[in-house]
C-alpha cells in the first residue's frame, strides 16, 4: 500500500477519466470489454505525486533483486490505465522489453478481478515436487485481490491475466514499466 493513496487516487481518477473523455474508444490490448488508455505522458503534472510515492516502492524492490545501480539507471518506460466494468477481463499476457512490471490499484471493490500470476516456467522443462499444502513460495498460479492504494511490483516476464469483474462497480488500474537502462 504506497502512502498518501486516498488523495493520490482521487488526482488519478480525475486524470483517468479526463483521458478516456479524450479517447472514448481506448486501444486493444489484452483487454476484453474493458477501456484502455493510450500511453501516459510521464511529465504530465496530474501523475507527479504517484510517480514520487511508486518511486520508493520500485528502488526498495530493485534493491530487493540485488541488480547494480551503479551501472544502470531505473526508468519508468510506459504507463497506462485499464478500467474494467462488469464482467470485462484481461486474458494472459507479459510485458516484454522490460525488468519490472507493476498494477497500482485506483478503484477496486469486493470481485473486481484478481490478478493472476502463472510459473513461467515450461511444463517439459520441470518438474513439480508433491506439496503437502500450497503456499506462496511452492505455487505454480498465484494470485493477488486489488484492494485501492495497493502496488503490485512483479517481474516483467512473468505471465498474468485479470479474472473478470463481477461487482458492479469498475475497476481501475494503473500499469506500468520499469526498465534498468546502462549508464
Amino acid at each position: 500500500e504506497i502512502n498518501h493513496y486516498q488523495s493520490i487516487n482521487t488526482e488519478l481518477k480525475n486524470y483517468i477519466y479526463s483521458e478516456r473523455e479524450k479517447n472514448p474508444e481506448g486501444t486493444k490490448k489484452s483487454n476484453v470489454n474493458g477501456w484502455h488508455s493510450k500511453e501516459f505522458d510521464l511529465k504530465n503534472e496530474n501523475l507527479k505525486n504517484f510517480i514520487a510515492e511508486i518511486s520508493k516502492n520500485i528502488g526498495n524492490s530493485i534493491k530487493d533483486m540485488g541488480w547494480d545501480l551503479e551501472a544502470q539507471i531505473v526508468k519508468i518506460t510506459s504507463m497506462w490505465s485499464i478500467i474494467n466494468n462488469k464482467d470485462a477481463f484481461n486474458e494472459k499476457h507479459h510485458h516484454g522489453n522490460s525488468a519490472l512490471s507493476a498494477a497500482y490499484y485506483v478503484k477496486a471493490d469486493q470481485n473486481a478481478g484478481d490478478i493472476v500470476f502463472f510459473d513461467p516456467r515450461q511444463a517439459n522443462v520441470f518438474h513439480h515436487p508433491i506439496s503437502k499444502k500450497a503456499n506462496n513460495i511452492n505455487a505454480q498460479v498465484q494470485s493477488v485481490t486489488p484492494k485501492p492504494g495497493t502496488l503490485v511490483l512483479f517481474p516483467s516476464y512473468l505471465e498474468h491475466k485479470v479474472n473478470p469483474n463481477l461487482s458492479k462497480e469498475e475497476r481501475i488500474v494503473i500499469s506500468f514499466n520499469v526498465s534498468l537502462l546502462r549508464k
